[in-house]
């Protein structure tokens, strides 16, 4: 079994929180300093190089304004 990060729903994922990023007009910084962490942590996300749990997508989520089944539908 391939590892999730290398799964096409984690691309889609991935894809999803950074075209929500753009669309909330944030930069990775923006978001990192929201979220308490650093830009390579978020750049990481984005890269597909970091799994996302479900407390760390909700997050994601609550900075963006976003359902969280946005992010998994």
């Amino acid at each position: 079994m391939d590892k999730t990060i290398f799964t096409k729903a984690h691309q889609e994922l991935v894809g999803r929180l950074i075209k929500a990023r753009k669309a909330a007009k944030l930069k990775q910084t923006d978001v990192a300093k929201k979220l308490g962490r650093t830009q390579s942590y978020i750049s990481k996300i984005e890269a597909g190089q970091r799994r996302v749990d479900t407390i760390q997508l909700n997050e994601f989520a609550a900075v963006y304004k976003k359902t969280l089944r946005y992010f998994t539908e």
